[in-house]
């Protein structure tokens, strides 16, 4: 057989580029000698994040629909798609890949199509419980679909839907790491609960109102923090510490490298419910407190965090309620042994192990057939 040649797109979160690139490590792992692709959206994060990760990208000029969909501004992102897909063309043409995979994002629907346009099969991962735009539009287009929840026939054709589960980062099932140093390394005291409070990469307006207005609860309750802020809103919340005293059992930084260390210190994981954030507070095994984002497409965030609710392996708090309810149900919980221990045991239950081999099989079958 002639050298593999893959291309992958998608993007615009790190819930889209983590799942790419492990896709993309895994086919690797597989074939070593296959040759691999990205196609992005120029100025999102996947641009700095799949070079960083070693491999090669390729940028489009296509961004997202403007809502409500009859905004005049939306001539000028269909005119960048209709570039874009040809962009694409030209990039396959030189690039001659067996097979496309799309896991959502801009870039992915123009890519997806401009491949199915040359008889190039393709696949499509989707992380959500609730499938986005580009995915749906490219159902019918797909010969096989990736999902990680149930009841997905509700968005695409049954017969290519496959379970996978979603990829996760790398790394973070390291057996070596120890809870004890783990806390220590967060200046921690491991004899002691720890609650590890994450907003994603760029940090979440809620959960640090939550904080910041809940500041003496935190001090009185015995029981350790660790907050991870986002960069955005660092220089404020460092004011606002400075005014009110930061309490002793509250570790502030606004970003976490080492979310491995993070995620093993932690007894209970205060979280958003994006996709690939919930893989891995399910592949860990993680109690979890989940606070969907308010500011997604489809709410899809919510439909996330009730497919685990609905099966008592997460808890759920609103947005709109969480500065008055998340401190409180975390300190309730965290000193809840039983409650914790049924929280982490459900959520493992619905954790797929090796979600990113199972798909690159699939990419490679693609490519056989």
């Amino acid at each position: 057989m002639d050298k593999i040649r893959v291309i992958i797109s998608g993007g615009g979160t790190g819930g889209h580029i983590f799942p790419a690139v492990s896709i993309a490590n895994a086919v690797k792992a597989l074939r070593p000698e296959a040759e691999i692709l990205f196609v992005g959206a120029e100025g999102r994060m996947e641009m700095t994040r799949v070079p960083a990760a070693g491999y090669d990208i390729k940028g489009l000029p296509v961004r997202g629909l403007l809502r409500p969909l009859w905004k005049p501004g939306n001539i000028g992102v269909l005119l960048d798609f209709l570039k874009s897909k040809r962009m694409v063309k030209k990039i396959i043409k030189d690039f001659k890949p067996q097979v496309a995979v799309g896991v959502g994002g801009y870039a992915s629907s123009a890519t997806l199509n401009a491949a199915y346009d040359l008889g190039i099969p393709c696949l499509i991962q989707e992380q959500n419980s609730f499938a986005g735009l580009t995915n749906k539009s490219l159902a019918k287009k797909a010969k096989k679909i990736c999902v990680a929840y149930e009841g997905m026939e509700r968005f695409f054709p049954k017969e290519r839907i496959m379970m996978t589960g979603n990829p996760v980062r790398q790394g973070l099932l390291n057996p070596a790491l120890k809870r004890d140093e783990c806390a220590k390394t967060f200046e921690m005291n491991p004899e002691k609960p720890i609650v590890l409070i994450i907003g994603g990469s760029l940090g979440a307006r809620t959960m640090n109102e939550s904080v910041l207005k809940n500041l003496d609860m935190i001090a009185k309750s015995g029981i350790q923090f660790i907050w991870q802020t986002g960069g955005y809103y660092k220089n404020a919340i460092a004011e606002a510490l400075k005014e009110k005293g930061k309490p002793d059992n509250l570790y502030v930084t606004d970003f976490i490298s080492k979310m491995d260390e993070a995620y093993r210190a932690a007894d209970l994981v205060i979280s958003r419910a994006g996709a690939s954030s919930i893989s891995e507070l399910c592949l860990l095994g993680k109690p979890s407190i989940l606070v969907p984002s308010p500011n997604v497409s489809e709410d899809h965030q919510t439909h996330n965090a009730m497919a685990l609710v609905k099966k008592d392996a997460a808890l759920y708090v609103k947005d709109v309620e969480a500065v008055e309810k998340l401190i409180p149900l975390a300190i309730t919980t965290v000193d809840d042994s039983t409650k914790l221990k049924q929280l982490g045991e459900n959520a493992y239950k619905m954790a797929f192990k090796d979600s990113a081999e199972i798909i690159a099989k699939e990419v490679l079958k693609l490519i056989e057939k």
